[in-house]
């Protein structure tokens, strides 16, 4: 009997260790692959071609509303006075309001704390009333030439690039204004995104996507051949969007894998300073020379 249960356990032993057929390796591969979803956009609406020169898009969760700053017409560093922030509706691209603000030179990038909405223009930061549309405030910044893209920490301090001198400014919840950051490794900067204790960045010269410790400065590259890059947007707390002026988004996972989501080069459109709205995971590109804003659907 002992003989028999011993034989019994040792046939089982080889049962089990016995190779998994192909049909059951096929099926456990194919359920691999299906959880794995390639990212992709799809389109929703586009705006009237009225947006002229649209550089940034910056989603008003408080009211609901996009603002478009455009700096209507070139060169974009022209101090002409003649670019505006306008209003636009996120569900269809409706233009609420054309020339909500107007008295600016190029409108860049944009950034919200509180009440104040703050605008990079060319060499100053313009600071506007966001319930009432008036400018508060213009704040030069010395030595500027080409002020970019914008963002701002929890604590209401405004970090801003300057595309063509190497350096990242901030404008403290204060009204301080000091150079944050000043250094050739910044590789042109331009699109800029706060989160905790980095600052993420897009290089327009270099091409290249970068991270900042805020604490030590430290830049690191973590993404390469994003040429031209223009705006950052954070996904599902872990993965990014990039986009470069060239007319491409970039979807980047956490571990630093790039997927290009869109490309209009050959339509003539742009992809500048993109937002992200992340309850209806809509991605909303000014095509800048486009003189729009186009909306896609994020699948991811």
């Amino acid at each position: 009997m002992k003989y028999l249960l011993n034989l019994s356990l040792a046939l089982l032993v080889i049962a089990c260790s016995q190779p998994k057929s192909n049909e059951e390796s096929s099926s456990e591969t194919e359920v691999a692959v299906s959880e794995t979803v390639t990212p992709t956009l799809e389109k929703l609406w586009e705006s009237d071609t009225i947006l002229s020169t649209s550089e940034s898009v910056l989603y008003d969760y408080d009211s609901g509303i996009l603002y478009v700053s455009c700096i209507n017409g070139v060169p974009p560093a022209a101090q002409d006075e003649d670019g505006f922030i306008a209003k636009v509706s996120p569900e269809d691209g409706s233009v609420i309001e054309l020339k909500w603000v107007t008295g600016l030179d190029a409108p860049k990038g944009m950034a919200l704390f509180g009440n104040n909405l703050y605008v990079t223009n060319i060499d100053e930061i313009v600071i506007i009333d966001r319930t009432s549309g008036e400018i508060t405030k213009r704040v030069p910044v010395e030595g500027a030439q080409f002020l970019n893209d914008a963002t701002v920490d929890g604590n209401g301090n405004v970090y801003f690039s300057d595309s063509n001198t190497n350096k990242i400014h901030m404008l403290s919840q204060q009204g301080v204004l000091s150079t944050w950051l000043e250094s050739e490794s910044l590789g042109g900067p331009n699109g800029l995104y706060y989160m905790d204790d980095v600052l993420m960045l897009a290089t327009f010269g270099e091409g290249n996507f970068k991270k900042i410790n805020m604490a030590t400065s430290e830049i690191e590259m973590v993404v390469d051949s994003i040429p031209g890059g223009d705006g950052v947007e954070m996904v599902d707390e872990k993965d990014f969007l990039v986009s470069n002026w060239n007319g491409e988004v970039y979807y980047v996972t956490a571990d630093w894998t790039k997927t290009k989501l869109l490309d209009t080069k050959d339509a003539g459109a742009n992809a500048a300073d993109i937002e992200y709205h992340s309850t209806s995971k809509t991605v909303f590109v000014p095509t800048f020379f486009g003189n729009q804003v186009v909306a896609y659907k994020l699948s991811n």
